[in-house]
């Protein structure tokens, strides 16, 4: 299926690992031109020279800094000779409990989950308007459907930027310019995030690792933990150019964890 974004550009933020390099090369696949950032330098030069030896893939451009940065979004957005497809993604902050937390480490957690995202919104989405075309994904988590107690930082962040979204999304300035604005909620994934989260509930449990992760892939009925290509072949089909009737979504991806109906 030819997803119609061939020779788009692309900023796939985070995107040296996880669930952010697994975008980085659906979109790739796709033919899409790429502007890909991370914190550390070396991880994202290896993950752009993969990115380059795809089949098909287009441009590859790389801009090592902290996107949570004003410097660094900026950077990112001079790379990018016009932001087709924005896919935001920054780390998550660290679990815990909320009593341990004080006001700057909130602060630190609003900033890189909520307003970052919505800053680059910002710089980007009135010129994808005036082109008739832009697709923004957001990469949340599934715990802004199922909170995790571990996870109170992320919970709140992320809740906020869902509402701000759903508000977004929905202005019939952006949606009938085929603007879409969506959220993709992933569950247990294979990545370091989840290795740290698990680990985090091992010392608190007295649990092992082995112990931890076993139970957390017998909650959800797939009976395993989702991979970065099955996340990032979602998100090109959000960024395609047939899915521009749909916008203000949560996606959950997560094998059937979430127990809800809605």
């Amino acid at each position: 299926m030819d997803l119609g974004i061939k020779g788009k550009w692309a900023l796939v933020c985070a995107a040296s690992k996880g669930l952010g390099r697994g975008c980085a090369e659906a979109l790739a696949d796709e033919g899409v031109n790429l502007v890909i950032t991370a914190r550390g330098a070396e991880a994202l030069e290896a993950t752009a020279a993969a990115l380059r030896a795809r089949p098909g893939a287009g441009e590859v451009r790389t801009v090592a800094g902290d996107i949570t940065t004003a410097e660094g979004r900026a950077a990112a957005l001079a790379a990018c000779p016009q932001v087709d497809i924005l896919v935001n993604n920054a780390g998550g902050p660290p679990p815990g409990d909320f009593r341990q937390w004080d006001r700057e480490t909130w602060l630190k957690a609003v900033d890189a989950n909520m307003l970052t995202p919505i800053e680059l919104i910002k710089a980007t989405v009135d010129a994808m308007a005036e082109r008739g075309f832009g697709r923004i994904v957001n990469i949340t988590s599934g715990a802004v459907k199922a909170p995790i107690d571990v996870l109170g930082l992320s919970n709140g962040a992320r809740s906020g930027l869902t509402g701000f979204i759903a508000g977004l999304s929905r202005q019939p300035a952006l949606a009938s310019r085929n603007v879409t604005i969506n959220n993709l909620l992933p569950g247990a994934f294979d990545t370091d995030r989840l290795r740290v989260t698990m680990q985090g509930t091992a010392q608190k449990t007295g649990q092992s690792l082995d112990q931890v992760a076993e139970a957390r892939r017998m909650l959800a009925p797939a009976r395993r933990f989702g991979t970065a290509e099955e996340f990032g072949a979602l998100c090109a089909f959000v960024c395609s150019a047939q899915a521009g009737f749909l916008t203000g979504q949560n996606l959950l991806i997560d094998g059937g964890a979430y127990p809800g109906t809605y």
